[in-house]
């Protein structure tokens, strides 16, 4: 079985081309949360992580929060 490599949320988001504002568009928080979900200060709600998966195209569990 092939793993695949983890990498931060802001890694995620720059492989995809957003910015913080885009990516907080996309995901419907405020570029401050998405700020502390990249920073480590917070992590997000389960809520929020298939929209990550969505947005990120990626699983959850490769992303480092």
């Amino acid at each position: 079985m092939v793993r695949m490599k983890k990498i931060t949320l802001k890694a995620a988001r720059v492989n995809c081309g957003l910015s913080q504002k885009e990516a907080a568009k996309e995901l419907g928080i405020a570029e401050s949360t998405l700020y502390k979900w990249e920073s480590g200060k917070n992590k997000p709600n389960s809520k929020y992580l298939p929209r990550i998966e969505a947005v990120f195209k990626m699983p959850v569990d490769s992303i480092i929060f």
